[in-house]
């Protein structure tokens, strides 16, 4: 036994192994948002003070805002001004901004009146984009819960100077706005709800379909080598019976999947059919893709797509603006996983349907291109033959 080599060159694989599976680990390691893209909406009409002067607290509040990012340094926010809550709210459908920053129309005349004794308290409105990504929606939140904390610290500092020169007695109703002088709403918009595993239901659904593509094209591959396939009609017709064999357990995966998550699990599928026929393409696409790689590796391009179900899963639930530059410009644009998820999140948070989209277009591509690279294996001239075909023919 110790005179067999491979038991020296153990070692070396086992810390090889342990490197490239450590590797993984890397995008997960502390993520930080770098120029999430918020909005920023400014209604504010004003207000006119008494020696007739205009008064916008709310432009005023937007440029302090944006002018918070030091030159040169990497924000983790990204800051987007547009000119009405209902921009906003369609570019969070489109999925480009994770949150919106609104002042409302009467912020100024509000936040002027808390000098009265009969104040009302100004409301700042945040919109979370909860659908588009948890963590991110989460941070964004966080930010600008500190945002308006920040707000209120210096509103009460200044109205409690502005009473302390004037020497002025604060009424009850001015008492009380103290303690909060700028009320907070938020919305969640494309809420994730309560049966999503805190909105990662995309990628829980993801995690089987990849596996049972991977297991079913090589199950199918073996089939297909064990048949007695001479000359290229033959095997032209081979891979035909592949792509229907792979059709038909896209359809069962697909709605399979899309039963048991939503019955036994209990993850919330507002549209079951179209959910189940978008999970059905994203497995026969992953089928063709694995096919077209055996086709040409045989069982040596298996660990291709290992390594990519652990070099991708942890960048799939992480938005690209918590990645470095180089998982979020080399890695995460050419990850075949992606278009799978993202095509989930409009299903399950925005309400989409299955429809022609970019989700839907990036896997037909992939299928199409899988396709072709598949047929093209006829003209291999060093065919694998099973070991009875291969006596026979000798």
């Amino acid at each position: 036994m110790l005179k067999n080599k491979l038991i020296y060159s153990s070692p070396i694989i086992i810390l090889a192994v342990i490197t490239i599976f450590s590797l993984t680990m890397i995008p997960s390691v502390s993520p930080s948002p770098k120029e999430l893209p918020i909005a920023l909406v400014n209604e504010d009409s004003g207000v006119s003070l008494p020696d007739q002067s205009q008064l916008n607290i709310g432009k005023q509040m937007i440029e302090k805002i944006q002018s918070q990012s030091m030159p040169g340094e990497v924000s983790p926010v990204k800051w987007i001004s547009v000119d009405s809550l209902a921009e906003a709210q369609q570019g969070m459908e489109a999925k480009e901004y994770y949150a919106a920053f609104l002042i409302p129309k009467s912020f100024s005349e509000n936040q002027f009146s808390l000098q009265t004794p009969a104040p009302t308290s100004p409301e700042i409105q945040l919109y979370i984009n909860q659908g588009m990504n948890t963590l991110a929606a989460t941070a964004a939140g966080q930010i600008l819960d500190g945002i308006v904390n920040g707000i209120n610290e210096g509103v009460r500092t200044q109205l409690l100077s502005t009473f302390s020169t004037a020497d002025a007695k604060l009424t009850v109703d001015q008492a009380t706005m103290m303690v909060e002088p700028i009320r907070k709403k938020v919305t969640n918009v494309n809420a994730i709800g309560t049966k999503s595993a805190n909105g990662n239901a995309p990628v829980s659904l993801f995690q089987p379909i990849w596996m049972a593509s991977i297991g079913g094209a090589v199950i199918v591959f073996f089939a297909l080598q064990k048949s007695f396939l001479r000359g290229r009609k033959q095997k032209a017709a081979g891979i035909s019976a592949v792509i229907g064999i792979g059709a038909i357990l896209a359809l069962l995966a697909g709605f399979f999947t899309t039963w048991f998550a939503n019955s036994v699990i209990g993850l919330a599928i507002p549209s079951f059919s179209a959910t189940a026929l978008f999970i059905s393409l994203a497995y026969f696409t992953y089928f063709l893709l694995v096919s077209a790689v055996l086709s040409w590796l045989g069982m040596k391009g298996i660990p291709i797509f290992v390594l990519t179900l652990f070099f991708g899963l942890p960048l799939l639930a992480m938005p690209k603006e918590f990645m470095s530059s180089f998982y979020q410009d080399w890695v995460n644009p050419w990850l075949p996983m992606r278009p799978m998820i993202d095509g989930l999140r409009d299903l399950l948070f925005f309400g989409k349907g299955f429809e022609w989209s970019h989700s839907v277009e990036v896997l037909t591509f992939i299928a199409i291109g899988s396709l072709l690279v598949l047929f093209t294996s006829v003209l291999k001239k060093d065919l694998r033959l099973p070991e009875q075909q291969q006596q026979h023919l000798g």
